[in-house]
């Protein structure tokens, strides 16, 4: 009997796999899921900065109105949505749907370009309502 584990890897990793939307989608949820810890820092340093004074607030405001803090808050934005996306797949998947191998690689084709217009939608409204 021979054995056919000799040219086996010992740990699967990304080389191996072939990266299908699925796999993307988990791995982008848990990323998304951890930009978010950070995301909120910046919402606890709003929150923080307007509690303190008229001078910091400016200063906090000033900087999110720059184009990297702009950067960061559309990033924010974006990991929120994608996220929120990601768990309301894995709540109609605990439901017992989307199951199906196609099915489930187009919802997470679909979530990705959902996540991605939502974020644009939120910010041109913001811009909209803004001006």
């Amino acid at each position: 009997m021979a054995n056919v584990t000799n040219n086996r890897p010992l740990s699967p990793h990304l080389q191996i796999y072939k990266p299908i939307p699925t796999m993307v989608m988990s791995i982008l949820h848990r990323i998304t899921g951890g930009a978010l810890y950070f995301g909120t820092l910046l919402v606890a340093w709003w929150l923080i900065a307007a509690s303190t004074g008229a001078a910091y607030f400016e200063w906090v405001s000033w900087f999110m109105g720059t184009f990297i803090g702009r950067l960061i808050l559309f990033g924010y934005t974006w990991a929120l949505v994608h996220h929120m996306l990601g768990g309301l797949r894995h709540l109609m998947w605990d439901l017992g749907y989307g199951f199906d191998k196609h099915f489930s690689t187009k919802l997470a084709k679909a979530m990705f370009a959902g996540s991605v217009v939502l974020t644009l939608v939120i910010w041109v409204i913001a811009y909209i309502v803004r001006a």
